[in-house]
């Protein structure tokens, strides 16, 4: 069966959620320790912590969750052209010349100057494009990754490609699907065997969720978004030799580096009262979407919306409980004051455990939710039925 076409799982100029894996090529590692080679590739996980966490300052793109394994990527994300759309077309530049600086000295650490922002908001046909690919799934991946296969290249001393091919994707259709797939993310190193418990899941959004309520803070990598005169930044890059250049733009950029809690640049766990009664009327990609866009206030990420009508604390209990049941024999019941949270999603608390350990049993290449949710989206793309929506079936409450 062929991979269901990238337009029929998303628009980048609607809200929409997505769980996007990107996998490494043949026998490249991504991140941990190469039992055949013996090396450790542990820092790998913060350069593409650090690249998600300045691309989510940068896109109007919100990451609800990720997760590092030795050889490949999953990043659950939802775009937000509603944020992009609040953007004027000065900050849109500005957000596009940071991601994309082209033949600067250094990506990481060119600021834009006045001529570049000016230049590109005057070609309203190229505005029109880069405002779209802002909220764009297929351009943010673009942005994290191939930064990284280069960084992993030059590392390796070695060229050619490192990933697979393109990201492989699943529409996310309604909560019940977007909890199990979250859980499904966050438990990927105990479900590999890399680690036993949440706790010690580094490279995941569970961690860094548990290490901001434990008060633990970072140095922030998102993108200053600011510019700089042409004739400064001529005069600067014409009397200063290019080492000395990157070396002082290190040092600036150590000094303006700010505190912000660990997972302050992912997506808000909860959903206010608000959007839960929004999204109780319509799909989950409605619920994230306008009145309530919320722009973000710190700047470290897309916006301050959650995504579940739960908060982070039942969300880790309902995480830690599902990552200490064995994968085969008898699991244990669900703790009774975490199963009206799956009741109220219509989720077979005997199945859940099920459901997120074999969860590529259950769901498709293309849609994950309920039965009903995805027959719903299927007909929207005017197919009969998506893969995996029959198996999933015993996983939900049927209703009367």
């Amino acid at each position: 069966m062929p991979r269901t076409r990238r337009d029929e799982l998303f628009n980048a100029a609607e809200v929409g959620i997505l769980h996007c894996v990107q996998r490494c090529v043949r026998r490249a590692f991504l991140a941990g320790v190469d039992a055949t080679s013996g090396e450790n590739y542990d820092s790998r996980r913060e350069w593409i912590r650090r690249r998600m966490e300045l691309l989510a300052s940068v896109f109007g793109v919100d990451v609800l969750a990720y997760g590092i394994l030795p050889n490949h990527l999953h990043i659950i994300i939802r775009n937000r052209p509603d944020i992009v759309t609040a953007w004027s077309d000065r900050e849109i530049a500005v957000r596009w010349l940071r991601a994309f600086p082209g033949r600067r000295i250094d990506e990481q650490l060119a600021q834009p100057t006045n001529s570049d922002v000016a230049k590109m908001v005057s070609d309203k046909e190229r505005m029109a494009d880069i405002k779209l690919r802002l909220s764009d799934p297929s351009w943010f991946m673009r942005a994290l990754c191939e930064p990284i296969a280069r960084m992993a290249n030059l590392h390796d001393k070695c060229t050619g490609r490192f990933w697979e091919g393109r990201f492989k994707a699943q529409k996310i259709t309604d909560e019940s699907g977007l909890l199990a797939c979250c859980m499904y993310v966050d438990l990927n190193p105990i479900r590999a065997a890399i680690v036993a418990t949440i706790a010690k899941s580094i490279g995941t959004s569970a961690y860094d969720r548990i290490k901001s309520l434990q008060g633990i803070e970072i140095n922030s990598a998102a993108a200053e978004l600011a510019i700089v005169s042409h004739e400064a930044a001529g005069k600067q890059n014409r009397d200063t030799p290019v080492k000395k250049l990157k070396e002082q733009r290190l040092a600036k950029k150590r000094l303006s580096i700010k505190k912000i809690p660990m997972d302050a640049w992912l997506a808000p766990m909860k959903l206010d009262e608000r959007s839960i009664k929004h999204h109780m009327k319509g799909s989950l990609s409605n619920a994230n979407a306008s009145p309530l866009v919320r722009r973000s206030r710190s700047g470290v990420r897309a916006s301050d919306k959650g995504f579940l009508s739960m908060n982070t604390g039942d969300y880790l209990l309902l995480l830690k409980w599902t990552g200490q049941q064995t994968r085969s024999g008898k699991r244990g019941k669900v703790p009774d004051n975490l199963q009206p949270i799956l009741g109220r999603l219509g989720i077979d608390a005997s199945m859940w455990c099920d459901l997120v350990w074999d969860f590529k049993k259950y769901f498709g290449s293309s849609a994950v939710g309920s039965p009903q949710s995805v027959t719903e989206d299927a007909k929207e793309r005017g197919r009969k039925w998506s893969r995996g929506q029959r198996s999933s079936s015993i996983c939900f409450v049927q209703k009367p």
